[in-house]
């Protein structure tokens, strides 16, 4: 009987070990840990808590799921994959492009949007009337200017020691003053006017002479080469300044994320890319007037420019280069399957469609 007692307590005693192993274990299957970094609306932190569409939407499917969540938020999106690279994330809840690079590497779930990229620039106010001595004024003291004048001196001094040379001995010669100062002056003088073809006097001396022939002549292309130069440089001011779809973007200095399908797109439009570690990072940017434009996803743009970039920038052109955006995970992961049930889930009751609205309006 005792043995028999003993048999039954050691078989209770098993029965325990077992329920409570396969608890623990079910409870540490349940915990995914969600890697996300900050890029508004989709993630965003405030006031010590994470928050946003995906962030939101997310915790719609963990609930579904009965998954614990355990967030790990990283300092930019590039980290973001790192982390999925290296299995140190389960899921990445912060937007990812699906491309057939990446899907190489990871798993992706149903699209939870389709998101093109756009282009956001300062809002400078163009619809105020243009300011004619401000223009002018950035054009006297442009670099074309400088260069030319450099260009000019050069062309004046040299003509202007070879007429002093000829004249300053000269009886009644053109140079008064056979010292060189102040008789280079009215070398210098002569060579200028020659070189705007407005000379009035003529050198005596024969060799300088003709040398002021032929300097006329020069002069005369000088103003035509100057004039183009001046004419070209205002026309591209004008034209350069705008940007209003991708074709203005080649050559252009464009802010974006590093490592993104963004900065990729943009190098194959041989823009000057400027690769930034965050959104924050690359909107300032923009705002600092570091780069003309900045170049992302639309709904990333269209959320600074309704909120904290209001008045200061705008949306230009459509958006282009189309592509779905999805939570990512390890390739083959068993949570794949029913997160998307999760979300077609969420779809069908409306609970998407909700998060939508109050995030980006009417889906």
């Amino acid at each position: 009987m005792f043995a028999r007692g003993n048999f039954l307590s050691f078989g209770a005693l098993a029965f325990l070990v077992m329920t409570v192993s396969s608890a623990v274990a079910q409870s540490a299957a349940s915990k995914v840990n969600v890697a996300v970094a900050i890029v508004p609306p989709f993630v965003m932190q405030e006031n010590g808590s994470l928050t946003g569409f995906n962030i939101e939407l997310w915790n719609a499917v963990a609930t579904r799921l009965k998954l614990k969540t355990d967030y790990q938020l990283l300092p930019s999106p590039a980290a973001l994959l790192e982390a999925g690279r290296s299995k140190k994330a389960d899921i990445l809840v912060t937007p990812v492009v699906i491309t057939a690079a990446r899907d190489e590497e990871f798993d992706f779930t149903f699209p939870i949007m389709q998101a093109g990229l756009q282009i956001m620039v300062r809002d400078t106010g163009e619809s105020a009337p243009p300011n004619p001595l401000e223009d002018l004024l950035e054009l006297l003291f442009s670099r074309t200017m400088l260069l030319w004048l450099g260009i000019a001196l050069v062309l004046i001094l040299i003509p202007a020691h070879l007429v002093w040379l000829l004249e300053r001995r000269r009886e009644n010669g053109m140079i008064t003053n056979p010292k060189y100062i102040p008789g280079i002056f009215e070398a210098m003088y002569w060579a200028v006017s020659g070189l705007t073809s407005q000379a009035q006097d003529m050198p005596h001396h024969w060799l300088a002479r003709a040398f002021s022939v032929f300097w006329m002549f020069a002069g005369v292309v000088f103003v035509a080469f100057y004039t183009a130069q001046l004419t070209t440089t205002l026309t591209v001011r004008q034209i350069q300044g705008a940007i209003s779809g991708p074709d203005d973007l080649p050559g252009k200095q464009i802010a974006t994320i590093a490592n993104s399908t963004a900065a990729d797109y943009l190098r194959t439009q041989k823009a000057n890319v400027q690769e930034y570690a965050s959104v924050d990072q690359m909107l300032k940017a923009l705002m600092n007037k570091k780069a003309d434009a900045v170049v992302f996803i639309a709904p990333v743009l269209l959320y600074f420019a309704a909120h904290e970039g209001k008045g200061l920038v705008k949306m230009v052109g459509p958006e282009f280069e189309t592509a779905p955006i999805a939570f990512g995970m390890q390739l083959n992961s068993p949570l794949r399957k029913p997160i998307d049930r999760a979300l077609l889930g969420l779809r069908e009751n409306g609970t998407y469609g909700q998060l939508h609205s109050k995030w980006f309006g009417s889906p």
